[in-house]
């Protein structure tokens, strides 16, 4: 790996003017640690997103947000409204010298300003415009309200969620940001990799509905060639050793039945034998029966018939072999499993909390946790780090998150030569 400190940045040449609210600034990130300078254009007081806790020694202070801080850092800030004239003036100055702008407004909110994409490239016509909405720019949905909660719903990443006997569940982390924040960089670069060939700019369109819908793997084909709907599993056990279990102090994702095909059920068995704990797991009429079992569930899977009173017979045994593993694993921490589990070659693997994540030894190995410094605050917060890694034009954090309008006088003043007369004039008018 190149040194980062030495080496250039992929999208070193490249500005982007962040308009971006929650839904995108995932998106902005990405660029701009990959070496864009992206600056955050908020309303005057801020972008609503410092409003969010957690915050930094829980003072409620826009500048103290860790939400803000986690998908800002490495963007300049300055403050603009830009539904005023003389903010939309601006803005296109700021244009003149950009290459992208990211934004997640309603569809037609930037027309009805005089800020549309056939506006924009009247400015700069090799411009590039990202729109991350909820369902598009068109489309009997396109105007609807779409706070994180409802492009889970409606991509039917949701009723997939959860388990078969409850409500469908709603996953944990605003899952359409940042599906949308990352389709939504790959299509920037893909524009700007025509762009350099062709000159031209063009206008990417994200649907977070759609970005999400992606990753229902194959439910869509089951119902669209089988008309069978995909049902939620959850964690749910169909043999012996697959599933999620309880642990000691947590719980383990174990994936070992099926025995009887070349899997390491054997293996299990055996280490539950060395440590004292098979029971009778080990006699003979445990072994051979689930080879049984498997060949009975593979039938059903080719729809052969099977007999009621075989399942009846063996749901019995099968429960007897599930408690003993339940036993079994109940004794031991998730990282002892983990660890034993991988030494004997077995599929087991802890269920991770954050402390686990940020005492992870394969992260810290890594150096994953990036330390930021904040000198404002008078310390060193550590950031998620890298997505990927770049050998020659590495990923990194260029600066920590800005404070509300921290670049005005660097960037009106310092590139757009406005006077500080004119700076103040404008503060207190309320347009920056």
């Amino acid at each position: 790996m190149a040194d980062q400190a030495d080496t250039p940045s992929a999208l070193d040449d490249i500005r982007v003017l962040d308009l971006a609210g929650e839904a995108g600034m995932y998106c902005t990130k990405l660029l701009a640690e990959l070496g864009a300078d992206v600056v955050k254009i908020e309303p005057p007081g801020g972008d609503p997103a410092r409003g969010i806790g957690p915050f930094y020694h829980d003072e409620g202070n826009p500048n103290r947000s860790l939400y803000f801080f986690a998908l800002n850092s490495s963007k300049r800030s300055i403050t603009l409204d830009i539904t005023t004239t003389d903010g939309q003036t601006l803005f296109k100055r700021l244009l003149a010298k950009a290459d992208v702008v990211v934004e997640t407004f309603q569809p037609g909110y930037l027309d009805g300003l005089g800020l549309g994409y056939a506006e924009l490239c009247r400015v700069k016509p090799e411009v590039i415009l990202c729109s991350i909405t909820g369902f598009g720019q068109w489309g009997p949905h396109s105007r609807y309200q779409a706070p994180d909660i409802v492009p889970v719903a409606m991509s039917g990443i949701m009723y997939l969620a959860g388990f078969p006997d409850i409500a469908p569940s709603y996953a944990y982390g605003n899952q359409s940001h940042y599906c949308g924040s990352i389709q939504a960089t790959a299509g920037i670069l893909m524009a700007l990799l025509r762009r350099d060939a062709t000159g031209e700019g063009q206008q990417v369109e994200v649907s977070r509905q759609e970005a999400l819908s992606i990753n229902q793997e194959t439910a869509i084909q089951y119902w669209d060639i089988r008309h069978e709907l995909r049902r939620r599993v959850g964690a749910e056990k169909r043999m012996p050793g697959m599933g999620l279990y309880e642990c000691k102090d947590g719980y383990v994702m174990l994936m070992v039945g099926l025995p009887g095909f070349g899997s390491p059920w054997p293996t299990l068995v055996q280490w539950m034998e060395d440590e004292g704990k098979a029971e009778d797991l080990q006699e003979e009429r445990w072994r051979n029966p689930l080879a049984e079992v498997s060949m009975q569930l593979i039938s059903q899977l080719f729809s052969l018939e099977v007999d009621p009173e075989w399942v009846a017979f063996w749901k019995d045994r099968l429960s007897h072999i599930e408690e003993v593993l339940v036993r079994f694993l109940l004794g031991y921490t998730k990282r002892e499993l983990y660890e034993e589990g991988q030494k004997r070659g077995l599929l087991i693997a802890p269920v991770n909390n954050p402390k686990d994540i940020v005492e992870s030894p394969q992260l810290d190995y890594r150096r994953w946790f990036t330390p930021v410094e904040y000198p404002d605050l008078g310390t060193t917060i550590a950031h998620p780090g890298p997505p990927y890694r770049l050998s020659e034009t590495p990923w990194r954090v260029q600066r920590r998150a800005s404070q509300v309008g921290e670049h005005n006088q660097e960037i009106y003043c310092g590139e757009l030569g406005l006077s500080k007369e004119q700076l103040s004039t404008l503060s207190t008018e309320g347009i920056i």
